[in-house]
């Protein structure tokens, strides 16, 4: 399984390494605020990334981005220039974070299928189509869950083939010699070293999972101890769910007898949500304070999403 995160309904930043104030800024409007009617000044959101060592360029290119993706808009025509986040960004966030929060919570409920796709495209088709129609259906498979199980074949756990059967049509009926087939299937040896599992880079997710409680451990006992104040509150538990926020995009969810043992997601898990739920007030009080000097309505806007015993996650404190 090649690692990828799949891009959201309203256009979210392509994940990259290293520092990306694009990324980072999304991961800050889905974290504190929840709500559209929000005016939210430009120089606000240079203060909020000031906090994480991010230039005022950067801040400003982050912005004119997010704005060309759909994910803020520019409200008025004054200067400097107030966004707000749009009602489709709203939307997005809520079912986000809920997704981030809630992802492992509970064990999947396993009724053994799985959705399988195979396709052939001939070297015909490839030319015709003046583009590479292989990669594509590819593409449009690793954005949906799947993973290559052999050259031409693609599982995903399951059973909901609608939106890959929209998508390869999308893509391949215009394709001379294509051919394609979209099944229900269940396997008659599940576990093994031919079944599903080994179509996913398990070991390659457990490491990624263990890198991440080795990354936060210090924190955790540094939030214990009562050594956390509000300037690094804020960006520790931004930092925390940049980080865990690709888990549930790149783990594909298996049912727990296809896992190696053992498995570290829960560890994980764990491990986040208490940073995350211990941190949260004090990282809303600090982004109201570096915010209000440039926006004297923060306090009434700007919240904070926990996880609830549900699991959903709720946003709480101010936001209006």
């Amino acid at each position: 399984m090649s690692v990828h995160v799949p891009r959201d309904d309203v256009g979210a930043p392509r994940a990259q390494a290293g520092p990306n104030p694009q990324h980072l800024l999304t991961t800050l409007l889905g974290e504190y605020l929840d709500s559209a009617d929000a005016s939210l000044p430009s120089m606000a959101v240079v203060a909020m990334l000031r906090e994480f060592g991010i230039s005022e360029p950067s801040a400003r290119a982050a912005l004119s981005r997010l704005t060309k993706r759909g994910l803020i808009a520019v409200r008025g025509s004054g200067r400097p220039p107030v966004y707000h986040l749009t009602p489709q960004a709203i939307a997005r966030h809520r079912v986000r974070m809920d997704h981030f929060l809630s992802f492992g919570a509970r064990p999947p409920r396993w009724t053994g299928d799985w959705v399988t796709v195979s396709f052939s495209i001939p070297q015909s088709g490839q030319a015709q189509a003046g583009q590479a129609p292989r990669h594509a259906v590819r593409k449009a498979l690793g954005a949906l869950g799947f993973a290559r199980l052999y050259d031409s074949v693609w599982i995903r756990p399951g059973s909901d083939s609608g939106p890959v059967t929209q998508a390869l049509r999308d893509i391949l009926d215009d394709v001379d010699g294509a051919r394609w087939s979209v099944m229900n299937t269940r396997f008659a040896e599940e576990t093994g070293p031919h079944g599903p599992a080994a179509a996913y880079d398990l070991a390659g997710l457990a490491s990624a999972y263990e890198a991440f409680i080795a990354q936060y451990s210090d924190l955790r006992v540094a939030v214990r101890d009562g050594e956390i104040d509000a300037t690094r509150a804020l960006v520790v538990r931004t930092s925390v769910m940049d980080s865990w926020r690709k888990f549930p995009d790149i783990d594909p969810n298996l049912p727990e007898h296809l896992l190696p043992a053992p498995w570290p997601r829960q560890a994980a898990r764990e491990l986040m949500l208490e940073i995350h739920s211990a941190l949260g007030s004090l990282a809303e009080a600090r982004l109201i304070e570096v915010a209000t000097p440039y926006w004297p309505d923060a306090a009434s806007w700007i919240t904070h999403f926990q996880a609830s015993e549900d699991p959903v996650a709720t946003p709480v404190g101010g936001g209006g």
